[in-house]
């Protein structure tokens, strides 16, 4: 393993180790950002191909 690997693997386990009384995120509000933010980026990446598309369309009007 790297070093980058070895400190990436302890860092993991330090924060799977800690106290869940300490208010970190969960699992499930991860998962819902990872999402959203994924939904987002689709959204944009789709106007941005639309409008590259009809572009010459666009510029009459």
């Amino acid at each position: 393993m790297t070093k980058y690997a070895i400190r990436m693997s302890q860092w993991l386990k330090s924060r799977v180790e800690w106290d869940s009384d300490r208010g970190d995120i969960s699992i499930t509000t991860i998962i819902i950002w990872v999402a959203a933010v994924a939904g987002a980026i689709a959204i944009a990446g789709t106007i941005g191909i639309v409008i590259t598309r009809y572009n010459t369309s666009l510029s009459g009007v």
